[in-house]
């Protein structure tokens, strides 16, 4: 099974969407969740995965049977060496989740990423991963559904937390 996670900010609330599915190619989800999550950190540069990481650690609680996580970011942030929020995501599930990260800005340091063009856009994605190899992680994100620059249900997850927290 497979997750596509994201999150939103409201103030000191968030909300965390995951969106379980099969296969790489899946153009619907299984099941969706949305979990909103209270008093959370407050950004600190250099620190994003202090105040993501407990969000997307309350949504995978109540998601069974997961392999792999898709996350709207980086796992490192500096090669292979500096960890990233998917790497920290990978090291609290005991590194029994692969974990992809699909960034959608290059983020200046990172140098071992894989850029990824999808649909009729122009502009790349950029992955990183843990657990999975690159290479691997990059054909699974060009085989997912859409014709969009990010696929369908990794744009989904964003929806669904910006839109439940609407509700916090």
């Amino acid at each position: 099974m497979l997750v596509c996670l994201d999150v939103s900010y409201r103030d000191n609330f968030a909300c965390a969407a995951g969106v379980r599915f099969r296969d790489w190619s899946d153009a619907k989800a299984l099941h969706e969740k949305i979990v909103h999550v209270e008093k959370v950190e407050p950004y600190l540069p250099g620190q994003f995965y202090r105040r993501e990481l407990p969000c997307l650690l309350a949504v995978l609680q109540t998601l069974s049977r997961i392999d792999t996580a898709i996350i709207d970011g980086y796992v490192w942030l500096d090669g292979d060496s500096k960890p990233g929020l998917g790497a920290h995501l990978y090291q609290a599930l005991n590194q029994k989740m692969a974990v992809i990260g699909v960034a959608k800005t290059r983020f200046h340091r990172v140098d071992h990423v894989c850029e990824v063009i999808r649909g009729k856009s122009k502009r790349p994605l950029f992955v990183t991963s843990v657990g999975i190899q690159r290479e691997l992680a990059v054909q699974y994100i060009r085989s997912m559904h859409g014709n969009n620059r990010l696929p369908t249900l990794l744009a989904r997850a964003d929806y669904l937390c910006r839109h439940g927290r609407k509700q916090v």
